[in-house]
């Protein structure tokens, strides 16, 4: 072999190594989640909603909105302990340990169902809200607001009554609506408003209405209660907002999937997972008050998310894999 061809070998080795390191480094970031079970869920292959995690019982509440049903999930058993009836167009749904209940959205029915955990049976439906949707619980005040989407309001639910007290106007449609244990607020995302506004539980009150800078029709919110961010998603612009809790002042935004839905934060790991209705997660990792792209990841409808802080698994019910339902848990796919 000549020396001209030696060298061009050469080079072509090395540009090859070095595309072949390029698109390992690129394949490791766009998965940095390992599947470590699809577990076969019941009921049609139809739309999921939100979740919520109950790590104390070890249960995992799973809206199943276009089935009409409520799945209860073992997490520990990874298995299904019940899939409840009568939760027509059910979207959000919220476990609160320390009352041993559960609020589910039947939107269908414009009221908010109330479950007892140990029985699985409905106490109460409790309304009339127009489109109840997202729903967080306040815990001083007893109390449990729910976001009515298309009502442009919150309203609020005494939980010892299991009865509405009031609705509050917004002003646009409410995104998800969350609790803030550090400031004792509920914290709800406004559509046309690009805000979010803070309310008192107590009084049912609104205290502050912030924009949300460079978010468009903000929807989904997680907290780091510790770090005193928000994290805020807006459908209309394809980005995430990294909010200041100290002063409600936006940081930077980044982007993700189209169509970002549901978000979960990671408290352990310091992981935020954004999942987004053209099925794109994007899984960003906690840097101080900024964020760094860890990677992403496509599952069909994979717009709904929860992680559990203490495992790191991450929970994504999945509509139609082989024509069913799953239940798809991941975990990190680095060291973690």
């Amino acid at each position: 072999m000549g020396r001209r061809r030696r060298h061009l070998c050469a080079v072509t080795i090395s540009v090859f190594c070095w595309f072949a390191a390029e698109n390992s480094s690129a394949l490791a970031q766009s998965a940095p989640l390992e599947k470590v079970a699809d577990v076969p869920l019941p009921g049609a292959a139809v739309r999921f909603d939100y979740q919520s995690l109950d790590v104390s019982h070890g249960r995992l509440y799973i809206a199943h909105m276009n089935a009409d049903q409520l799945v209860v999930f073992d997490t520990k058993k990874r298995e299904v302990v019940a899939n409840l009836d009568g939760f027509s167009n059910v979207h959000g749904v919220w476990a609160v340990p320390e009352l041993g209940k559960v609020f589910a959205s039947v939107t269908g029915e414009h009221k908010v169902a109330i479950v007892d955990m140990k029985t699985l049976k409905t106490l109460a439906k409790v309304g009339p809200v127009k489109y109840p949707d997202g729903i967080a619980y306040a815990p001083d005040a007893k109390r449990v607001f729910v976001s009515d989407e298309h009502g442009d309001a919150d309203a609020v639910i005494d939980t010892t009554t299991n009865s509405l007290v009031t609705t509050i106007p917004l002003g646009g449609g409410a995104g998800n609506t969350v609790y803030d244990p550090g400031s004792g607020h509920i914290l709800v995302a406004v559509h046309e408003k690009n805000e979010l506004v803070a309310i008192d539980p107590g009084t049912a009150k609104t205290l502050g209405r912030y924009p949300v800078t460079g978010i468009e029709s903000p929807h989904g919110i997680a907290l780091d209660v510790d770090a005193r961010l928000a994290f805020v998603a807006g459908e209309e612009n394809n980005k995430i907002a990294v909010v200041d809790l100290s002063d409600m002042h936006v940081l930077a935004t980044y982007p993700v999937g189209k169509d970002p839905d549901v978000l979960a934060f990671d408290t352990g790991l310091r992981r935020l997972y954004v999942s987004a209705e053209s099925g794109n997660l994007t899984v960003f990792q906690e840097n101080g008050k900024s964020l760094t792209t860890v990677g992403t990841l496509s599952m069909p409808h994979a717009h709904t998310v929860s992680v559990d802080s203490e495992t790191h698994l991450v929970y994504f019910p999945l509509q139609n894999v082989d024509s069913h339902p799953v239940l798809r848990i991941m975990k990190p796919g680095d060291s973690h």
